[in-house]
């Protein structure tokens, strides 16, 4: 159990570095356009492209890496307002849900990255990328997410029987 929680978080670090990585590129080829278009007359080929294809990997590394760190949006007064076994209850219900959720995008991001690839889906523009990967990276970051929430509520159902309060984050 705590070389899958290692994984998964070494894992998640690396996506969310990759999409740092990603949005700084997208970042300076979109400033680069708007220079070029604006001050030279010549606009760079690609930057709305590129950003299309690594936004998939921005957010979902930046969304395993907020469930690691438990960051994602709750009621706060409420969750609070609770002691540490109906807590774990909240998290119970709320790491199944997600499960389903990202479970959906998954299988269905699944089926659509099959079909782009098989019918050699591109970008339109000046550059044209092939969108499949995007498509693929969505389904591998969906499974990522998918597989820190069972890893998550394991630990959250122990904490039901336990009382114990929620693990700090390790990363």
């Amino acid at each position: 159990m705590k070389l899958l929680l290692k994984i998964s978080e070494r894992l998640a670090l690396i996506v969310l570095l990759i999409g740092g990585v990603g949005m700084i590129m997208s970042t300076f080829l979109g400033v680069a356009d708007v220079v070029g278009t604006q001050v030279l007359n010549v606009p760079v080929p690609g930057p709305r492209e590129l950003t299309e294809s690594t936004m998939v990997l921005i957010v979902f590394g930046a969304l395993t890496f907020a469930q690691i760190r438990r960051a994602h949006i709750r009621v706060e007064i409420a969750y609070l307002a609770v002691g540490p076994r109906f807590r774990a209850v909240m998290d119970v219900v709320t790491d199944v849900a997600a499960i389903i959720f990202f479970s959906l995008i998954a299988w269905q991001g699944l089926l659509e990255a099959q079909y782009s690839m098989k019918i050699g889906e591109a970008t339109s523009g000046l550059i044209r990328f092939p969108l499949w990967p995007a498509r693929f990276t969505l389904v591998a970051g969906a499974s990522l997410i998918i597989l820190r929430l069972v890893l998550d509520l394991i630990i959250d159902c122990g904490r039901i029987r336990s009382g114990e309060p929620q693990p700090a984050p390790s990363i």
